[in-house]
């Protein structure tokens, strides 16, 4: 008769077997999908024809007044988006990601297909753009999405357990500094100092939002019970690890954007956003063979999980995704004014946009008293003057 040990190892080697060979069959799966979806978006090059791409000239910004406004636009949206995590209360982000990188790639493709292509004499300004791209520079973008993916998932999970307050000024602050160093090594665009002095400006602004909620934590928890307190803060302890890998990783993904559009056969804004909603939708399957099993927060899932939910729940899922991707093409077509520096920068203002969603709809600060108060005013203050210091950072 077998011994326990023997028998609890026997139930490892299953599930360790069974998680193997679930990522086989998609791997392959997903791969063979992919390819297709690849090819076919590329035109046939028919002996004769002469495929060129210019990528000023099909709905970008003509000014850098118009640049700004599509910065400012992202900052909305990315800002926005995860009121939907929110709404869809006690459905698991885990399973809310599926329709939210669903709505990622659907929204680039119909925006390819619309704005990537009107203003063409032919028609075919997305699909030439996708025809003209290098390798090395579709790589690039999709990396980038399989990346993003996974540290907005990293992201999400540490909001679930330390809270929007915590997780957000970490991990978008880190975000912001990795993001905007890097892009303005690829592409030097604007005045480094005034650059570097409105970012110092915007994580300031970011590290006060993140004091003001730890000072509303603190005066919620007085008095409480002492062990809930030390559970409360191993989880917050959990969230900002999660938060400082999700930031360093979120600030690798833009600037594998801005190197998949540069270069002659570099991508243009629409092509490169198509290129990464791919990522994205592609790498969500391969994360949450790993999440669903072993999950950040909460009770092990299943795909299963994901099919009981109702139509409400995965229409915000998608709208989570459309909400996010719209403000990101407004970055993209606006970097090629601004510069991927500035525009990166502005756009990571969303933090505080996520600030003003939490302290005037969701009243997260509500009774924190005149410090907490205080704390918010100069987090303001700081944030507008930060985003009006890189905003005319350009040479």
């Amino acid at each position: 008769m077998a011994s326990p040990f023997l028998k609890s190892v026997g139930k490892t080697n299953a599930v360790i077997a069974e998680y193997q060979l679930e990522l086989s069959c998609l791997y392959g799966g997903l791969l063979y999908s992919l390819r297709k979806v690849v090819i076919f978006s590329r035109p046939s090059r028919a002996v004769g024809t002469n495929v060129t791409v210019a990528k000023g000239d099909f709905m970008t910004p003509q000014s850098y007044g118009v640049a700004l406004a599509l910065t400012i636009l992202t900052m909305l949206c990315w800002g926005s988006w995860a009121n939907v995590l929110k709404i869809a209360r006690g459905w698991r982000f885990e399973l809310l990601y599926y329709d939210y990188s669903i709505g990622v790639a659907l929204c680039a493709l119909v925006a390819g297909l619309t704005f990537g292509t009107w203003g063409s004499p032919d028609h075919l300004r997305f699909a030439a753009d996708l025809a003209h791209a290098g390798n090395m520079n579709i790589l690039s973008g999709f990396a980038a999405g399989v990346i993003f993916n996974l540290s907005n998932i990293l992201l999400v999970g540490a909001i679930s357990v330390a809270g929007m307050g915590v997780a957000f000024p970490i991990g978008v602050g880190l975000a912001l500094v990795v993001g905007v160093i890097w892009s303005y090594t690829v592409n030097p665009q604007g005045n480094p100092w005034l650059l570097c002095l409105g970012v110092v400006l915007i994580v300031a602004a970011i590290l006060v939002d993140a004091i003001a909620y730890r000072a509303h934590a603190i005066k919620r928890s007085d008095g409480g019970d002492k062990a809930d307190a030390a559970a409360k803060r191993a989880e917050t302890r959990k969230g900002i690890w999660l938060s400082i890998v999700a930031g360093v990783l979120m600030g690798t993904f833009y600037p594998l954007v801005e190197i998949g559009k540069s270069g002659e056969k570099g991508l243009g804004p629409y092509a490169v956003a198509f290129v990464f909603g791919l990522g994205v939708l592609v790498s969500v399957f391969f994360y949450n063979l790993y999440f669903l099993k072993f999950p950040i927060a909460g009770p092990r899932l299943k795909f299963a999980d994901y099919l009981k939910g109702s139509s409400w729940l995965h229409f915000l899922g998608i709208a989570g995704g459309v909400i996010w991707m719209i403000g990101s093409l407004s970055n993209f077509v606006a970097a090629s004014v601004v510069g991927p520096a500035i525009s990166y920068a502005l756009g990571q203002g969303s933090t505080m946009v996520g600030a003003l969603w939490g302290v005037l709809v969701w009243r997260e600060f509500a009774g924190g008293g005149k410090r907490v108060n205080w704390l918010l005013a100069l987090m303001f203050v700081l944030f507008i003057t930060g985003l009006g210091v890189v905003s005319i950072a350009r040479s």
